[in-house]
């Protein structure tokens, strides 16, 4: 069993405090970063993208349905596939109402390579309303770097170069034939009729989004994920409480 300590109520609270005092530090520094990432410029999107939708073919413009903001999650679901990423639908399942999403004139919709049917019937059984879109036959997922195809595109993933991750630890997840598909999220920014790209972000970048992690880092245990420390943080069963 690895636990944290056991200490006083009072020990407790003075160490408690003093992580708050980091917790503000780090809420304010996260305020800065919000402003920087909205001081970042923009560029405009003037390649046509096709796209296949529930109500047909969509161009960038109509992914928007009128609104100002387009948030995009490119989920992983490559067409030879029967299903989409694990990890993928799992970020997706956590995602509710978008109502206040909509009032911020904002809008959310999903974004795979595979054809549209496929889709259609996926979100059908895991239950979603989100907007779905097929970006087969286009370059969105290339130009967004989602899909890594060297043919294509030069590998470029979380802005790092094929050379750069070969010379990084963990890197097996590219260590595959090519196209593969990787998971990202990507905002869009309407004036008019022309449409901005303003950021993406890939790999762990869309974590704070999601309910789950979110609410494990908070606890002891944490996510339960070997790269956290303290290492192996668990509780050991009690046989008398397993069901």
């Amino acid at each position: 069993m690895n636990v944290p300590e056991v200490v006083s109520r009072e020990d407790w609270l003075a160490a408690r405090v003093a992580l708050l005092a980091e917790e503000k530090a780090f809420t304010k520094q996260r305020d800065a970063l919000n402003t920087r990432r909205r001081e970042l410029p923009m560029v405009l999107v003037d390649k046509p993208y096709a796209f296949a939708g529930e109500s047909g073919p969509a161009g960038m413009l109509d992914l928007f349905e009128g609104r100002d903001q387009l948030v995009v999650y490119h989920i992983m679901y490559q067409p030879e596939w029967d299903a989409a990423c694990p990890n993928c639908t799992g970020f997706v399942d956590e995602i509710g109402s978008l109502e206040h999403l909509h009032g911020a004139n904002t809008t959310f919709a999903l974004v795979s390579r595979a054809p549209y049917e496929k889709l259609a019937a996926y979100r059908a059984a895991r239950g979603w309303v989100f907007p779905w879109y097929s970006s087969y036959g286009s370059d969105f997922n290339y130009d967004y770097q989602v899909t890594l195809d060297d043919s294509v595109v030069p590998f470029v993933y979380n802005y790092r170069t094929k050379a750069d991750w070969d010379q990084r630890p963990g890197n097996d997840f590219i260590q595959q034939d090519q196209p593969f598909d990787l998971h990202g999220l990507s905002c869009f920014l309407r004036v008019g009729n022309e449409v901005y790209h303003t950021y993406s972000t890939y790999g762990r970048g869309p974590d704070s989004m999601t309910f789950t992690p979110t609410a494990l880092d908070l606890t002891a245990l944490g996510r339960q994920e070997p790269w956290e420390k303290p290492a192996g943080r668990s509780v050991e069963p009690d046989d008398d409480h397993c069901h």
